[in-house]
């Protein structure tokens, strides 16, 4: 393969120092694509999330030039916001979609494009710009806009949500390879894009880090049976509302880490509880060693939200951590068909609460730390997944 065709440009809304799993996959793709000869350049917005502020040392700045630990990166102007507002959230997607826009149309770039989608205005426009300009487009689809707004709840079905329709089928077949992290989302892309010969590969959300050495059991003196979430306080995942309608057995504790817009409901629900404790947000290479500290991690979705497998399934099954899925779907069957742990399928609170006395009880035995040490190490390999997407994907 000749130099040019090693040229990538990444465009994705999450870039590290910014913490959180979009941010994480993205530049967990940048670095393998680096290690493996491919000269890799991102564009990303001036790092906001997940806090909806500018980090300091960005802020004023339309445009700033820079490497990440050897990554070339491009980050252009964004409105930050965190606001719950509909309004005020989509002016912020706009905003580095608008500037994105115009940046592939006027600035020297790469001939081929990794496109994260979503935000859907991010990709639409990247697409367009890319279209314009003749470019090779490989999509890379982690949500599906807007059917995960209609089944959050943030969308209606009506004029405004079919544009955004007509803006996802204008991406899918536009794109000339579309990579996406489930199967639900390949199946989803293969109808609305009404194409049997698009070409569709499956990328899991495998991380890439140095596993801390295993810890078999908690790191205090408690004979409490310890519980953990670790990742974004939002909406979809619903912790506020675990907290104020679960009542966790006097032998267990139930440690959150992370940060997002339901933190302040969060903090106020959990002001009289004795055994949930809130740490705050850490950075991930000292999380992870925290993690393995733990019994268990929750992972909860809120709303089932088709095509949405989270990528915590993969990292804290690295880690060691069986796993209590509180949701449905696909990251449900990956949980029970590897034997991960238990899934809860019905967001039903008092199941979820009964699962935990079934623990407690031993009435129902999750996985050892090692047994979930040993299925992630075979089945969630990033190596053989990366070699497979190199060779299918981008030869």
């Amino acid at each position: 393969m000749g130099s040019k065709n090693k040229d990538i440009l990444i465009v994705s809304n999450y870039f590290p120092p910014e913490t959180g799993a979009a941010s994480n996959r993205i530049f967990s793709l940048a670095e393998k694509l680096s290690k493996h000869q491919y000269n890799v350049k991102v564009i990303s917005p001036l790092p906001n999330y997940p806090h909806g502020k500018v980090l300091k040392t960005y802020r004023g700045k339309f445009k700033v030039k820079e490497t990440f630990k050897s990554i070339d990166v491009t980050r252009l102007f964004v409105v930050a916001s965190k606001s719950s507002n509909k309004i005020i959230r989509l002016l912020s997607s706009l905003s580095f979609a608008i500037t994105l826009f115009f940046y592939i149309l006027f600035a020297k770039t790469p001939n081929r494009f990794i496109i994260q989608c979503s935000p859907l205005f991010v990709g639409f426009l990247a697409v367009l710009a890319c279209k314009l300009k003749n470019k090779e487009i490989i999509l890379n689809v982690s949500d599906l806009w807007p059917l995960a707004g209609l089944e959050m709840g943030i969308l209606n079905d009506g004029f405004y949500y079919r544009i955004l329709q007509k803006m996802e089928s204008f991406i899918y077949k536009n794109s000339k390879k579309i990579i996406g992290q489930s199967n639900e989302i390949l199946s989803h892309i293969k109808r609305t894009a009404n194409c049997d010969d698009k070409f569709l590969f499956l990328y899991r959300n495998f991380p890439q880090f140095k596993r801390p050495e295993l810890v078999s059991s908690s790191h205090t003196s408690s004979t409490r049976f310890r519980i953990v979430y670790a990742g974004l306080i939002g909406v979809a995942q619903g912790i506020e509302t675990i907290c104020k309608e679960v009542n966790f057995p006097s032998q267990m504790e139930f440690h959150i880490y992370g940060d997002g817009p339901m933190t302040q409901d969060l903090k106020e629900y959990i002001n009289n509880k004795e055994n949930i404790f809130y740490h705050g947000s850490l950075k991930r290479e000292e999380l992870h060693h925290i993690l393995m500290t733990y019994d268990a991690t929750l992972i909860p979705l809120k709303n089932r939200i088709f095509g949405s497998v989270p990528s915590k399934i993969f990292e804290y099954a690295k880690l060691g951590l069986p796993i209590i899925y509180f949701s449905d779907g696909e990251g449900a069957n990956i949980v029970e068909d590897l034997n991960l742990g238990v899934a809860i399928r019905e967001i039903n609170y008092q199941l979820l609460e009964n699962q935990f006395i079934k623990i407690l009880n031993q009435k129902e035995v999750l996985p050892s730390k090692k047994e979930v040490l040993e299925i992630a190490e075979h089945h969630f390999n990033l190596e053989k997944q990366f070699n497979d997407f190199d060779r299918n994907c981008l030869n």
